[in-house]
């Protein structure tokens, strides 16, 4: 959604103030809006609600004009984004995507299946419609009075009820998650709609060596490998079967850790990551000393 015109004006202030920097590194397409006109180079990072963002009037256009006269990478959070944003500005800017990363202590997740403890399925989600998806009807039949549990984490955003078969458990904490819940869940449920980048909390799952099953659609295809690391979904007969079947002990521990292999190699740590962006950087103002 586009920002208000008093929280631009709020963020172009805070640029003018800060005249003496050498790159502008920027968190949302609309951030970059109220940009000065001082050729200054840019890294603009995208996620996917900025998608949404370039339909609304005069806003392609607003974002081209402060593109043109400067350096620019925009760098969306997951490789199906280039596409759209390569339409937008690839003729003024430099598409890169750039992968966050994950924080070490969901590396260090040791977790402990056993036969005798509940399988437990974990969703970690905002509330809303689009991010829940259908999992209260996909999941009903095979976790209502079975040996099964559904933990469901998040805000509570919009009006959702919550069937009473389903343990909610509100806002949780990084820390408790990944000391209370993760260790002992069978893996990460997200049958979200929402047009995201790269939902963060499936990259601290994989970290933490969670398998995932996941709706299919771009964001979540392009994390999970489908057979190796988790299962995608598009029928309620697809995913009560993924369920079903990442709860074989042998294959959810060979899911699981082909999912933490998968996250450290892809993705690492946020220091991994700000190499990544440092790397952009020094591209950047190179083009711009010799632009």
């Amino acid at each position: 959604m586009l920002a208000p015109i008093k929280l631009l004006r709020m963020i172009g202030s805070a640029y003018r103030r800060s005249s003496d920097v050498d790159i502008y590194h920027i968190n949302w397409l609309q951030c970059a809006i109220p940009l000065p006109a001082n050729g200054k180079p840019v890294l603009i990072t995208a996620l996917g609600n900025d998608l949404k963002l370039l339909k609304l009037p005069l806003v392609r256009l607003l974002l081209r004009r402060i593109m043109r006269s400067r350096q620019v990478a925009i760098c969306p959070n997951a490789d199906w984004m280039q596409e759209p944003l390569q339409k937008a500005f690839g003729d003024v800017a430099d598409i890169i995507p750039v992968s966050f990363g994950i924080d070490q202590h969901w590396y260090d997740i040791e977790r402990r299946l056993t036969p005798q403890q509940p399988k437990r399925w974990l969703a970690v989600t905002r509330l809303t419609a689009d991010k829940l998806g259908p999992l209260f009807q996909w999941s009903e039949n095979i976790f209502r009075g079975s040996e099964r549990e559904l933990h469901l984490f998040g805000p509570m955003q919009e009006e959702i009820e919550v069937p009473d078969w389903v343990h909610y458990h509100g806002s949780a904490s990084p820390h408790q998650l990944a000391t209370e819940w993760f260790p002992s869940a069978h893996g990460l449920i997200t049958l979200s709609k929402h047009a995201e980048g790269r939902p963060q909390v499936m990259l601290e799952a994989m970290a933490a060596g969670l398998p995932i099953v996941a709706s299919d659609m771009p964001a979540h295809a392009t994390i999970v490998e489908a057979g190796r690391t988790g299962l995608l979904c598009d029928s309620i007969e697809s995913y009560q079967q993924a369920v079903k079947q990442l709860e074989d002990g042998e294959l959810n521990h060979r899911f699981g850790e082909a999912a933490r292999l998968k996250a450290a190699s892809e993705f690492g740590t946020w220091d991994d990551c700000a190499q990544r962006y440092i790397r952009i950087y020094s591209t950047l103002l190179k083009a711009t000393v010799h632009g």
